[in-house]
């Protein structure tokens, strides 16, 4: 990275040392880690790390964060750009990348120059010119054939290097714990609000029907199976609409 382009991103001098570097950075990390603590939603914390990623890792340009589902299906989410979103979609429409093949094997991928890319030769070629030429991609997560991964681009070959490499994986293991951490407590929230859509949904036949508890759950059953919906998505209709899905109250 320029002299020039360090300052402009408010990172210390390269004639400063590799002490005052380390310390700096450390400080960068810690508060990183701090501000992604603070923040309970998973949107606001992958926007908050790409945004770090920009302003700690050396030769970036644009980032975001890939979210592949089943090996195929790819998005951005918390992208600095259009530029990330179209690469997500090259390599969904030809079937290779970084992200659909390799970060699975990997847990760190690098691309000196799309340009000269033969892992990808199809995707290689379509991203480089769509203004991609390098290409940093670092796993955050993967669950089964889902992949969480933090892409990082720069609009020159060879702008990443090892020390991209090893500040991009510093990054990615404080936001992957923050981001994981998110999840929890969102999916924790999904759980409570179900439980209590589901009870009060067993609530409204109990009244109307006079039925136990234990019955009013297997009348729901049966309409989530007859329907092929959700426990959750019968619930909410019979609250909101007073019927269960599939039937009319007589008028």
């Amino acid at each position: 990275m320029s002299e020039e382009l360090r300052v402009k991103r408010g990172m210390p001098s390269s004639h400063h040392g590799g002490r005052d570097r380390e310390r700096d950075l450390a400080t960068e990390l810690a508060e990183l880690a701090r501000s992604l603590q603070r923040e309970a939603d998973s949107d606001a914390i992958i926007a908050g790390f790409v945004h770090a990623a920009l302003e700690l890792i050396p030769g970036v340009d644009e980032g975001s964060v890939s979210i592949v589902l089943g090996r195929r299906n790819i998005g951005s989410r918390g992208a600095s750009g259009d530029l990330p979103a179209r690469i997500d979609a090259l390599q969904m429409e030809t079937g290779e990348g970084p992200c659909l093949e390799a970060a699975y094997e990997h847990t760190t991928v690098r691309v000196p120059d799309m340009a000269h890319e033969t892992r990808w030769p199809l995707f290689g070629q379509r991203a480089t010119q769509a203004g991609a030429r390098g290409m940093l991609s670092i796993q955050l997560w993967v669950e089964g054939d889902d992949l969480g991964a933090l892409n990082l681009y720069s609009y020159r070959a060879g702008a990443f290097t090892d020390e991209s490499e090893n500040i991009g994986l510093l990054v990615a293991s404080h936001a992957s714990v923050a981001f994981a951490e998110a999840e929890k407590n969102r999916q924790l929230r999904e759980a409570v609000n179900s439980r209590d859509v589901i009870g009060q949904a067993k609530g409204i036949l109990m009244e109307r029907h006079k039925i136990t508890g234990e019955q009013a759950f297997i009348v729901l059953s049966m309409a989530s199976q007859r329907n092929r919906l959700k426990l959750w998505n019968v619930a909410d209709h019979l609250i909101s609409s007073g019927e269960l899905p599939g039937t009319k109250t007589a008028r």
